[in-house]
């Protein structure tokens, strides 16, 4: 199967299934001499495990990462950093009557018309699972990133029609409820919502908006790698989300350029702008100010109710999913955007490095 490594110079693989033996990262190209402990990278992973509340899956992972190659007392050695997760919690049986039946919303149906055959057990590569490797490989990263100051902070701007009120807007209230919105008021309609959803065996989907700052302006490419063009691959690339926005996003369609135009100034030395219509990017490459984009997601397609459907044999048949499922992916799947959103960045620094040859000259102590 191709298409489980992503990067360039940082470059992840990510392997393992939901029902197997356990999922993990290969990371290549993180430099060497950067601090990093299994503490480091669990805190990103408790925030994705399962079975972490109401709304999530009851699904009881630990989710304990194992770094097996690539740290040598505390510090990154340059070599292939590899992250292990061992899945304790299967409980394959519940996908034995799913066996010949294309979910509804899910990937059963490409996946067989593809290889000819699928792993049923929640999906194998498929699986939602697998973003606990991209967490693992997006806390390296983050450590990477920390030491030119780059932040990468995620949250829930929606659930559902229920949208944060920038009024109500509290960074740290996005800790202290269940749906990871800064918005003590919104995240209490969301969970009246998620209860109605619930007893009607339904699911609902939402929105996640992803702030980076600290970036330099260029980072990116002007053509096919530009910045924006690479992190929608990546947060494209997990499973649910439908659709990306960057700044102003689709609603810069109906602005006039005179608005949409973001205007520099001068302040103590740097450029500056007015707005942030362009959500930190212009031209593929980053203009120095806040990185602002917004990812959709879709309800979570394993459902409870009975819906029509085909199996393997062509046959029409209903179906009613039974197992662990989440009533809704969206507080799950912050810290995974985080995730693919540091990747992203810390493969695009490295390669900006040998952007100018002046960089190569200071490597060899020839400026």
């Amino acid at each position: 199967m191709s298409g489980s490594v992503y990067g360039n110079i940082f470059k992840v693989s990510t392997w393992g299934e939901s029902h197997g033996r356990g999922l993990g990262v290969v990371i290549d190209g993180c430099p060497a001499g950067i601090s990093l402990s299994s503490e480091d990278i669990q805190k990103d992973m408790d925030r994705r495990k399962p079975g972490s509340g109401k709304y999530a899956t009851k699904r009881n992972e630990a989710d304990k990462v194992e770094i097996l190659s690539g740290v040598f007392e505390g510090k990154t050695t340059g070599t292939p950093i590899s992250l292990a997760i061992f899945n304790e919690d299967q409980r394959s049986r519940d996908y034995s009557a799913i066996c010949d039946i294309f979910r509804p919303g899910h990937a059963d149906f490409g996946f067989e018309s593809k290889y000819g055959f699928r792993d049923y057990r929640g999906g194998g590569r498929s699986s939602g699972r697998e973003t606990s490797a991209r967490v693992a490989a997006g806390a390296v990263a983050k450590k990477l990133l920390s030491e030119i100051d780059v932040e990468i902070n995620a949250f829930t701007v929606a659930v559902n029609d229920i949208v944060i009120d920038e009024e109500n807007f509290d960074f740290q209230e996005r800790l202290n409820n269940q749906f990871y919105m800064p918005d003590k008021k919104a995240a209490e309609k969301a969970a009246v919502l998620l209860d109605e959803a619930m007893a009607n065996k339904d699911s609902v989907g939402g929105i996640i908006q992803c702030e980076v700052t600290g970036l330099k302006p260029g980072i990116g490419e002007p053509v096919f790698d530009k910045l924006d063009a690479c992190l929608a691959k990546a947060v494209m690339s997990i499973g649910a989300v439908k659709g990306i926005e960057f700044g102003a996003g689709f609603g810069a369609a109906k602005m006039y350029g005179s608005d949409n135009n973001d205007n520099f100034y001068m302040s103590d030395g740097k450029v500056k702008k007015y707005t942030n219509n362009s959500g930190g990017v212009l031209g593929g490459m980053s203009d120095g100010d806040k990185l602002v984009f917004r990812a959709a997601f879709k309800p979570t397609p394993s459902i409870a109710q009975s819906q029509i459907t085909v199996n393997n044999k062509g046959e029409d048949v209903t179906v009613e999913i039974s197992g662990r499922h989440d009533p809704i992916i969206v507080p799950r799947a912050v810290v995974v955007v985080e995730a693919m959103t540091a990747v992203t960045i810390a493969d695009l620094v490295l390669m900006d490095m040998c952007a100018r040859i002046e960089n190569v000259k200071k490597l060899y102590g020839k400026v």
